[in-house]
């Protein structure tokens, strides 16, 4: 048999081996992957990170696409500000990215809407031009963070899990309920989107409440944990201080939350 006969056999046989090999695998992630999705859990599913890139050149938004999904994050893309910026209003992300220049709506402009609808959501912005000019101003505008191109994939990871990091931690000092919110960081009230001032103790008290919202917590309790021993058990401090609430909320028997259970004490209702 001539050599050339044999290599080119030889060649067939481990290109189609290894083709196989590769087609096999290649299968078998996507069957795994399948098979993860279908019995993965609500909850399971819910935790998992949406992240929006708005980026219109799609050889880089393929490869973040590509590198974030490797990391078990889920990912979207608009190529342009305009369908961007319909996407991060009309859904839920966990974090964006958004390019600078863009078609259709500029980077800076999208940035300003996108802060008019998700004040809260963490963005990075992603440009080629290293000014500070444009790094104050997408600050200015409401950008949680800045990175030139070309760029490491692994620093642009690594400020994502910072920022939703600090996502989580803000996210652990909001308790809610209803349409009550309190930031414990802050000690900010908030109620039907308005700010409410209240005292150091008005804020004790309403928070010990919330945390046990839809559970009859009597006046003992109230006063062990908000005053401690400080007061008469007979005192009627406790109720003196739920009318407070009430009256700084603007409650009234329509909007009841923080309701009197005659002879048992108080609850915040939410259900």
């Amino acid at each position: 048999m001539p050599l050339y006969v044999l290599i080119y056999a030889v060649a067939v046989f481990f290109f189609n081996n290894v083709s196989l090999y590769f087609t096999k695998r290649l299968i078998n992630n996507a069957v795994r992957t399948i098979i993860e999705a279908v019995y993965m859990s609500n909850e399971d599913f819910e935790k998992l990170m949406r992240i929006l890139i708005i980026e219109d050149e799609k050889r880089i938004a393929s490869f973040i696409d590509k590198g974030l999904r490797s990391e078990g994050y889920v990912t979207t893309i608009a190529h342009d500000g305009e369908s961007g910026l319909l996407l991060a209003c009309d859904q839920e992300f966990d974090l964006i990215l958004i390019d600078i220049l863009l078609p259709k709506l500029d980077g800076m402009e999208v940035l300003k809407k996108v802060r008019d609808c998700r004040p809260a959501v963490p963005v990075i912005m992603l440009t080629a031009k290293d000014e500070l000019e444009l790094k104050v101003s997408s600050f200015d505008y409401g950008a949680s963070d800045y990175i030139t191109k070309p760029f490491a994939f692994e620093e642009l990871t690594a400020r994502i899990r910072a920022h939703l990091r600090r996502k989580d931690q803000v996210n652990a000092n909001i308790m809610r309920a209803g349409e009550l919110s309190l930031n414990l960081a802050k000690r900010e009230v908030e109620y039907q989107g308005n700010r409410i001032a209240l005292t150091s103790r008005e804020f004790a008290l309403l928070e010990y409440l919330v945390r046990h919202q839809n559970q009859i917590v009597n006046r003992m309790q109230i006063l062990n944990h908000v005053w401690g021993y400080e007061f008469d058990p007979e005192s009627n401090i406790v109720d003196v201080y739920i009318r407070y609430l009430r009256q700084k909320i603007g409650l009234s028997k329509d909007k009841p939350l923080i309701e009197t259970v005659r002879g048992a004490g108080y609850r915040v209702v939410t259900d």
